[in-house]
């Protein structure tokens, strides 16, 4: 569990160190965004001020120009003495667009192709060329001058970085690591109590599971909570409650067992011990007294392995569809009943419902018979087979004194029997049990009811062939 729980928190850790890289990279693409956002407005401002300044030299510059008929000479003097004046590279072109002529350093300039000229149509249609600086040989594009021009010339306009002011009286770079340290700092102190938290809950459900398995059957861990712990928590106090029945049906059987082997096995020795000293028709008697204690212990040990088996033939069996009316009747005749209905088809492993069903017919004949009420109109045991709605149920009745109500639970309990009964008619209590058992592995139940006119019925409900596997 400690690894689980350093595993949790580390996995906090690396997703909040995740997190503080990807926030500072994307605060800083930010920055620079602003940043650059910032100058291009203040080139865009400063653009449109040094548009305004040429347009009025060019305006100044045009009217002092000898007219465009005048010798080249002197246009190009006029041009010339403006251009040292100024200290702007300037060139002029005629209307044909050949150069009349050009500062050295806008020659140089426009050959290195790092500037180029600004043309100023004149309205004699010559052209001015006024030679400019866009960027830096840095890159960097001009910035606020403090709404003074920036100075011209051979070097170009000044540039000024903007200032950013401090973060957390620290500058700018070292008051954001702070902060994201101070961040992963507060993140990682409170990631390692809500990993610690969940992982107390698993020590807790540790803890209980092996508790349960060093042998406390009746013990159930704590649910505490909505999320998954809590329902593995109570998936596992579900399987321990199934796991506890199982356990003290299989301790109960076992002692009902050894309890119901003794009375057989005493016979059988006071028997054995008077068959030495007996003869004629004695001999006989005991004979057949050990013989049928024998077929007792018989009987028991196969009801009890079948009932101790049954869970794991049922699940390992392959299903067969059974006409429960064909296998009705077969069994029915075993024991004169009368049946009774139209044929239906359920799934299951045959072997077992025939066992089921034999088990109700006997224990009709055994206990259910009256000889008052033997007669083909009113049968003693009759099965009745008939479909309500998505299942089948098959009803055997007999005629005898029936089950009190108190008691039509607890019949199905291994090794129950009415009071009573057991002097009666013998047999040793698993039969109904078993009934049970088969019924449910096969997706059933079992009841009891009262027969009307007297006696008892016992409904063995299966679930109908689904449409889509007829």
């Amino acid at each position: 569990m400690r690894t689980l729980t350093l595993r949790i928190y580390l996995t906090v850790v690396a997703v909040l160190l995740l997190f503080a890289f990807v926030s500072s990279l994307l605060f800083q693409r930010h920055v620079n965004s602003e940043r650059a956002l910032v100058r291009l407005q203040e080139q865009a401002r400063f653009e449109s001020s040094n548009m305004e300044r040429l347009d009025a030299w060019a305006d100044l510059i045009q009217r002092s120009l000898p007219e465009a008929g005048a010798p080249r000479s002197e246009q190009a003097a006029a041009v010339r003495d403006w251009s040292e004046r100024l200290r702007i590279p300037l060139a002029l072109h005629d209307a044909q667009g050949e150069r009349i002529w050009a500062a050295d350093v806008y020659v140089r300039r426009e050959q290195n192709r790092q500037q180029r000229g600004l043309p100023v149509r004149l309205d004699d249609g010559r052209t001015l060329w006024i030679m400019r600086r866009l960027q830096r040989q840095g890159g960097d594009l001009p910035a606020a001058t403090g709404g003074r021009p920036p100075a011209t010339g051979e070097g170009g306009p000044s540039v000024l970085e903007p200032v950013q002011p401090p973060l957390l009286g620290w500058p700018r770079g070292a008051g954001l690591a702070v902060l994201l340290a101070l961040l992963f700092v507060a993140v990682a102190g409170a990631a390692w109590p809500v990993a610690r938290a969940l992982t107390k809950r698993l020590n807790a459900l540790k803890a209980g599971v092996e508790k349960f398995g060093s042998g406390a059957l009746s013990h159930r861990v704590e649910v505490t909570g909505k999320d998954e712990v809590a329902a593995v928590a109570n998936s596992f106090n579900q399987a321990a409650q199934r796991i506890e029945t199982l356990v003290r049906s299989h301790q109960t059987l076992l002692a009902n067992a050894s309890h119901e082997i003794r009375s057989p096995l005493a016979r059988l020795k006071m028997a054995l011990s008077m068959l030495d000293g007996s003869e004629g028709p004695q001999r006989e008697r005991l004979r057949q007294e050990i013989r049928t204690n024998i077929a007792e212990l018989d009987a028991l040990v196969e009801e009890v392995l079948l009932a101790s088996r049954l869970d794991a033939q049922a699940a390992s069996g392959t299903p067969e569809t059974i006409d429960l009316l064909g296998l009705a009747a077969e069994e029915a005749a075993r024991v004169d009943a009368q049946v009774q209905g139209s044929s239906i088809m359920v799934q299951g492993d045959e072997r077992l419902l025939r066992r089921a069903l034999r088990n109700l017919l006997e224990n009709a004949q055994r206990y259910g018979q009256a000889a008052s009420s033997i007669n083909p109109v009113d049968p003693a045991i009759s099965v009745v087979l008939r479909q309500v709605g998505e299942a089948a149920e098959l009803h055997v009745c007999d005629r005898g004194s029936g089950v009190p109500p108190a008691y039509r639970e607890r019949i199905f309990e291994p090794f129950f029997r009415l009071p009573g009964h057991a002097e009666k008619a013998g047999g040793v209590g698993l039969g109904l049990s078993l009934v049970k058992q088969i019924a449910q592995s096969h997706g059933g139940s079992i009841r009891c009811e009262a027969r009307q006119g007297g006696g008892s019925c016992f409904v063995l409900v299966l679930p109908l062939i689904a449409e889509s596997e007829r």
